[in-house]
């Protein structure tokens, strides 16, 4: 059957699409702990503008770890058969992600309003850090976004329920990754501008 997801495990008790995601989520780990590196080491190099982050960070921070509350309150909806809020939620969580997106381009502006650039010549490697960790995590935002509306929609067909609950298990666990990686990359450019 196309398009449905069969509760299915392997003989470790593992159900595949589970540990594609666990796989995922290493690679992007590693990934970021690459950036975070070559950020450290760059920076104790020389050369590095100091600038402040901009203030909007903070708001987007609180929006993103809201959405991981509501993409939580969608799943245990979803355990508890209740699918209207499985929907409201999942549409929470949603608006919340955009907006962090949206506040992230803003956040952008900010930077370049304050002549701060990735590439070229007038760019400073601080600033192409900055573009380069957001962006990613952007990017990875986008497809968990992506991800979430698949599940609304699913939800909408009622293949998200008490006895079929992957596709909220594997979109809760991204969501919350992502939330948490956020959390990270926020702390360390804190703690390391």
């Amino acid at each position: 059957m196309v398009g449905a997801i069969v509760q299915k495990q392997t003989s470790s008790g593992v159900h595949p699409l589970k540990f594609a995601l666990w796989l995922i989520i290493i690679s992007i780990i590693m990934m970021f702990a690459a950036f975070t590196s070559a950020y450290i080491v760059r920076k104790e190099e020389g050369n590095w503008l100091e600038f402040d982050l901009p203030n909007n960070l903070v708001i987007n921070t609180g929006l993103l770890v809201l959405s991981s509350v509501f993409m939580q309150l969608a799943y245990f909806a979803a355990k508890k058969d209740n699918l209207n809020q499985l929907k409201i939620y999942l549409v929470l969580t949603l608006a919340l992600g955009t907006a962090f997106l949206i506040g992230q381009w803003e956040a952008w502006g900010d930077l370049v309003n304050r002549k701060v650039f990735f590439g070229g010549s007038d760019a400073n490697p601080s600033g192409s850090f900055l573009y380069v960790l957001t962006g990613v995590h952007g990017f990875h935002l986008i497809t968990g976004l992506i991800f979430i509306l698949i599940v609304l929609i699913s939800g909408f067909r009622f293949k998200v329920h008490s006895k079929n609950l992957l596709r909220i298990e594997l979109c809760t666990i991204y969501w919350h990754f992502l939330g948490g990686l956020w959390v990270y990359l926020y702390l360390f450019l804190t703690l390391n501008h």
